[in-house]
């Protein structure tokens, strides 16, 4: 692809496939704002390759789990939609789990995550993570400091047993400045298509920005290892950070493109005598 990521690499990784990975400070300034024609020309060309990536998934059986993780309006979902709208669900599988269950709540902290670890020839994509540990319900108060020190402490080793078992793990912090974040939820409240995307829990949080920075800054002192880094990405530009993050994501995967089988369009259905009856179907108005 010849793109330079965005995604700032916290400890060393696994070599890509034709991607340059080469990085820049997150938070680099852009010459220009880009234009749609030109993200959507770049994004039809990156999602071609997702395709050949799935293919090459389902031919080899791997297994690759990817997390998204970043403050409220980081612009998680967004960046998900965009990799998964050209794809298979079959193969690229969108896990956004929500609160726990009562039953959820008795079980190991990381029980029900790995309920939706990837088999064989699937990629799960996790919007938000087991990470709700060190983020969000320490920052909220949903638990105690003393089980966010014991998930950092056992983190690293879970993830090393999932990479061992052949998982290829990668993991997104987005970063979004104050700004940017008020800007965001500010439309989402004045936004009618957007309003579902607000929870209690985002209001809430929106005032203790720098309580979350420094629950990340733990997280990524006890959880940044060199078999599952963390790359974190400057999202305050959607557009470019949306087409960063998939280019770096391309380069984490040594998937080989498959040669295209030639197809050739069938003969035409013939109506074969067929009448099509005069039902009485309920037909939509068509007022467009």
């Amino acid at each position: 692809m010849g793109k330079k990521s965005k995604a700032t690499k916290h400890a060393g990784h696994r070599t890509g496939h034709k991607h340059d990975a080469t990085t820049k400070p997150a938070g680099e300034a852009t010459k220009h704002k880009m234009k749609t024609k030109e993200y959507e020309r770049e994004m039809r060309v990156l999602q071609g390759e997702l395709v050949a990536m799935q293919e090459w998934v389902k031919t080899t059986g791997a297994k690759i789990c990817i997390v998204f993780e970043g403050l409220d309006s980081a612009g998680k979902g967004g960046t998900i939609q965009r990799i998964t709208e050209r794809t298979s669900p079959r193969v690229f599988k969108h896990i956004a789990l929500p609160a726990p269950s009562e039953r959820e709540q008795s079980q190991m902290y990381l029980q029900r995550y790995m309920a939706h670890f990837p088999s064989a020839g699937e990629v799960a994509i996790f919007d938000r993570s087991w990470y709700n540990r060190a983020g969000v319900e320490p920052v909220m108060g949903y638990c105690t400091p003393e089980q966010t020190e014991r998930f950092l402490a056992i983190t690293p080793t879970v993830e090393k047993a999932m990479v061992d078992n052949g998982i290829l793990l990668i993991k997104y912090w987005l970063n979004v400045s104050v700004d940017e974040q008020t800007r965001r939820l500010s439309n989402r409240i004045k936004d009618p298509r957007k309003i579902w995307k607000l929870s209690p829990t985002d209001l809430k949080s929106y005032s203790r920005h720098y309580d979350y920075c420094r629950a990340r800054d733990a997280m990524f002192a006890a959880t940044d290892t060199a078999w599952a880094p963390w790359f974190v990405v400057d999202n305050d530009d959607k557009k470019r950070g949306r087409l960063n993050i998939i280019t770096h994501l391309l380069s984490q995967i040594p998937y080989q493109v498959e040669p295209m089988a030639v197809v050739k369009m069938p003969k035409k259905p013939q109506p074969d005598g067929y009448v099509e009856p005069n039902l009485p179907l309920h037909h939509i108005p068509t007022p467009f």
